[in-house]
């Protein structure tokens, strides 16, 4: 297990923040970890389950990010699953 800080925002958000996960955190967790900066201070939360999005592609919940390919300082974007 390593620290991996990433450069994140959630959608409709007008912020870039520096999140430090680690790479073995699933991309639910990375979710999370973004959301606890986000959710109902400057996006209104809502129910359901937070995706994450890194390079165009929405990570599946249970993939760690490291195995994703995802690594120090890029960009991710959480969003709520609409679902």
């Amino acid at each position: 297990m390593a620290p991996l800080p990433l450069s994140a925002s959630f959608h409709g958000d007008i912020a870039v923040l520096l999140v430090l996960v680690d790479d073995h955190d699933t991309a639910e967790v990375v979710g999370q970890k973004i959301a606890v900066h986000v959710a109902g201070r400057r996006v209104a939360a809502a129910p359901g389950p937070v995706r994450v999005r890194h390079e165009g592609r929405v990570l599946p919940a249970g993939q760690r990010v490291g195995e994703a390919g995802v690594s120090p300082m890029d960009y991710v974007e959480a969003f709520y699953d609409e679902r």
